[in-house]
């Protein structure tokens, strides 16, 4: 289905969130959109894959990175997961790498950058639970909206 955040908004405005990150865009997909799950990490993304190879397929993979720009928490490795599970989007409070890879994913992938160095592989973090970043809380179960205007996010699906 086709959709356009500024029309979202315009139909929907006292329902919806607007997140205030500026997100750089790296899968192929500019536009996307579907349930959040979370995983909230520190430079470190053994949760992040996790998360990817069990979520259920067009969800939205929010990582709250805490905004570190030390290390990727996604690289082609994990952009392939994603795009071979039919996750509609990942969005990252952090980097990415790989990025010339990540562009051929037919998947949404948004991060704050991107950076060569892998991240540490310990484990630390949480699952589904509510995160906040870009001035908006993220709570799993609700939906996203991503194009290239911005990122918004509904306690509901909104179509």
């Amino acid at each position: 289905m086709s959709f356009k955040t500024a029309d979202l908004c315009d139909d929907f405005s006292s329902e919806l969130k607007v997140c205030r990150a500026e997100f750089k865009s790296y899968g192929k997909k500019r536009r996307f959109f579907g349930p959040i799950v979370t995983v909230k990490v520190f430079e470190d993304n053994v949760l992040v894959k996790e998360a990817l190879q069990t979520v259920h397929k067009g969800s939205v993979l929010v990582v709250d990175g805490g905004g570190s720009k030390n290390c990727a928490l996604l690289g082609d490795r994990l952009g392939d997961i994603a795009e071979s599970r039919g996750l509609a989007g990942v969005i990252i409070n952090g980097c990415v790498r790989d990025a010339a890879e990540l562009a051929q994913l037919n998947v949404g992938i948004l991060a704050l950058g991107s950076n060569p160095l892998k991240s540490n592989k310990a484990g630390k973090g949480e699952r589904d639970v509510a995160v906040t970043f870009g001035s908006i809380e993220w709570k799993p179960g609700s939906y996203v909206y991503a194009d290239e205007d911005g990122v918004i996010v509904a306690e509901r699906p909104l179509f």
